[in-house]
């Protein structure tokens, strides 16, 4: 097929090249690369004549649309969309897919790892070798996870992981999730919890798996904090802005909770001058829960998956976030 009829997917450097090979298998279609830091206006100008769109996490929305008269389908590398304006595709009738399960195994293990970092100090302990304080580790004792409370936050798929995996360390795990059906939490073999705040009062640890939402932005703020007991444990995996920062630096620095664990944050990268990173009883990371080496492949792949699939006049609709398009 000539090239001038190939139609072109806009994709960003950073994506695995198990996802790039799939378009290079097809004669039909042709990649052209972007990076993923590009200006809104260069993204723009590249929109032109594409007909799908794999994002990072680059805003998209009126201008970027109005850009790219031949969309016909963006997809997200990875499950979270709160930098993509829905109902701008809708209108447009451009179905929006994100990455099904691709990452949510990778992002439930990284919930586990920062909660029992938190829990057996892992962070203080390695300075002490470090810095020769070695007959201090008594001084202050990590805790176990077994027989504890593990509130989840949001039940998923990577809340349902991550469940699974706080279950098989023994401890009672408690789901708070509006939107899923008690019974259906009790006949997994996890306590439905109906009221949030009920719920952190119990927990000693709680890690947060919950899409961004206007109802969720500051779900955790100071009032909701202050209900935690001080001897538990904070673990954000989800979005920046569901924990209210500076509530949480007030809670950490009078030791009013135990620690906590932020893979996300409101901004990112977050200064370097957030004041959150003073504290010892608080572990960062940069946004990396659900990036390991083959939930990148299967990100990549996914994401090409889901642009072809509309190409192809198949869509894939278990992983279309605005399924009214489809109609």
């Amino acid at each position: 097929m000539a090239t001038t009829n190939r139609k072109k997917l806009l994709l960003p450097t950073t994506m695995s090249k198990a996802g790039w090979a799939l378009v290079e298998a097809r004669e039909d279609l042709e990649g052209i690369a972007f990076v993923p830091t590009v200006p809104r206006a260069e993204l723009q100008l590249l929109l032109a004549d594409v007909s799908g769109v794999a994002l990072g996490v680059q805003p998209f929305s009126d201008p970027e649309l109005d850009a790219a008269p031949r969309l016909e389908v963006v997809s997200r590398i990875g499950v979270g969309y709160d930098a993509v304006d829905v109902p701008a595709l809708t209108r447009r009738n451009i179905p929006l897919m994100i990455g099904g399960t691709s990452n949510s195994v990778s992002v439930a293990e990284a919930g586990v790892f920062l909660t029992m970092s938190l829990a057996r100090k892992g962070a203080g302990m390695d300075r002490l070798v470090r810095e020769g304080r070695w007959h201090d580790r008594y001084k202050e004792m990590p805790v176990d996870l077994y027989g504890k409370t593990v509130l989840i936050v949001g039940f998923g798929k990577i809340g349902t992981r991550s469940a699974k995996r706080f279950a098989a360390m023994e401890t009672n795990v408690l789901v708070y999730d509006p939107y899923m059906y008690s019974e259906t939490i009790r006949g997994m073999g996890y306590e439905p919890v109906l009221d949030l705040d009920a719920g952190v009062a119990r927990a000693d640890f709680i890690t947060i798996h919950c899409p961004k939402t206007p109802e969720t932005v500051g779900l955790f703020d100071a009032a909701r904090l202050a209900k935690m007991k001080r001897t538990a444990f904070l673990v954000n995996t989800a979005r920046g802005g569901i924990v209210d920062e500076p509530a949480l630096y007030d809670a950490l620095k009078n030791n009013r909770i135990a620690g906590a664990a932020l893979d996300v944050f409101v901004e990112e990268p977050t200064p370097q001058d957030n004041p959150l990173l003073t504290l010892p009883n608080f572990i960062a990371a940069p946004h990396v829960a659900g990036v390991t080496r083959e939930a990148v492949d299967r990100m990549g792949i996914v994401a090409v998956q889901n642009i072809l699939s509309v190409i192809d006049g198949a869509p894939n609709r278990e992983n279309v976030i605005n399924k009214e398009v489809l109609n």
